[in-house]
């Protein structure tokens, strides 16, 4: 039996310091705790965050090949390129090097994207964009430059009016979406074209947060009450089911699909954070619909992820995979992977997650500290990697 020998490198020379030696795996793995499958995808690397570092597994084994010292909470974010993932630190957004697609070594480098209060990822048409919550300002660049380029690729920098909790959004033309708010709150969105004409805005967004874009770039912001969906320079505000409250805070998106799948709030002093039902947001008919989940299946805003046709995957509290079909709002098939879990006390706190590459997901399983490759054609486990640590954030990168 072996384990793997694995790199632990220090985070930033800005924080923890570079360290200098090679230690044996903490997160090592025996050929008795995995097995894997042909259809889990070899090229591929999954992130996996734990308090004070991060560890990047192999896609098809789930052995680790990679172990990294970090903050004690960081957040996951692919960067667009199937390759790197952006790491939010104190400070800003570190770039790692999964090594995906190539026989690299994971590498959890030293670029950093200065940023005062790192935020929320975006990626389309071929950029990335970051915005820092402590300036509001947005950090755009072309995704490919990352693996190009030594140092930090060539940005462009918006800067942000007034800090918040926000997000921003570039169209392919360079038309610009961001948020609009402050340390008070957030209440809308704003439309600028390229060269910084602002060409709508709409206030009627009361705690605006999340973003998706789906089919021929209509953008959807979600809302205390609603949605606003964006196309060709127009804002639409789509109302709740519930009001006054009806929160969507997150939305799940295919690019090839016009359906955004949101996640739904309706009672503001819920305990918790498990979420009963799933909004969905018809883009070219501009319409929301409150879907009901089935008794006894929750979820969280880590929990849902759109895989093959279109569909949405959503990690119950029951342990189970449901597939749902945006089109009709049916639940299709639904199969178990791993035990049920209660909600968690804190967002932060680790719980199930799910990200999907091609056809297969990654589903966290914390309580056990392990995590599990899926078919989703099949609906089959085809690989389970158990870990020394317990899981938090997740990505993948496709490679």
């Amino acid at each position: 039996m072996r384990t793997p020998y694995l790199r632990r490198v220090g985070a930033t020379a800005l924080t923890l310091g570079l360290a200098a030696s090679l230690a044996a795996c903490s997160t090592g793995t025996t050929p008795g705790d995995s097995t894997s499958s042909p259809a889990a995808d070899a090229g591929a690397r999954v992130a996996v965050s734990y308090p004070g570092g991060i560890l990047v597994l192999a896609g098809d084994t789930l052995e680790p090949v990679a172990d990294f010292d970090a903050e004690e909470f960081t957040r996951l974010n692919p960067a667009g390129d199937s390759r790197h993932v952006m790491v939010t630190m104190s400070a800003g957004f570190q770039v790692l090097d999964t090594g995906a697609g190539t026989a690299d070594d994971a590498a959890l480098t030293d670029r950093i994207f200065p940023a005062d209060t790192a935020g929320h990822v975006v990626r389309h048409a071929g950029r990335t964009i970051l915005y820092a919550d402590g300036t509001s300002d947005t950090t755009v660049f072309d995704t490919a430059d990352l693996a190009t380029t030594d140092g930090l690729p060539e940005v462009e920098t918006i800067p942000g009016v007034e800090a918040h909790h926000g997000v921003s959004v570039v169209l392919e033309d360079g038309t610009f979406l961001t948020t609009v708010g402050n340390a008070d709150g957030r209440n809308g969105i704003q439309v600028r074209d390229a060269d910084g004409a602002v060409l709508a805005e709409s206030d009627q967004c009361p705690g605006v947060h999340g973003e998706g874009t789906a089919a021929n770039e209509a953008v959807v912001f979600g809302c205390e009450n609603g949605a606003l969906v964006v196309k060709d320079a127009v804002i639409t505000k789509l109302d709740a089911r519930d009001q006054p409250y009806g929160r969507m805070g997150n939305a799940y998106v295919s690019e090839t699909s016009p359906i955004i799948v949101g996640d739904y709030k309706s009672d503001p002093d819920a305990e918790g954070y498990f979420l009963h039902a799933v909004n969905l947001i018809d883009t070219a008919a501009l319409t929301s619909e409150v879907v009901d989940l089935p008794e006894g299946v929750e979820y969280t805003f880590r929990g849902v992820a759109r895989g093959p046709d279109d569909l949405a995957y959503i990690i119950g509290s029951d342990g189970a995979i449901h597939v749902l079909n945006p089109e009709t709002g049916e639940i299709t098939d639904s199969f178990p992977v791993i035990d049920a879990w209660a909600s968690p006390v804190e967002w932060q706190d680790a719980h199930p997650a799910i990200v999907v590459s091609g056809t297969i997901a990654y589903v966290t399983e914390p309580a056990a500290n392990s995590i599990h490759a899926v078919d989703l054609t099949t609906g089959e486990v085809v690989s389970t990697g158990k870990l020394d640590v317990t899981p938090n954030e997740l990505a993948v990168a496709a490679g």
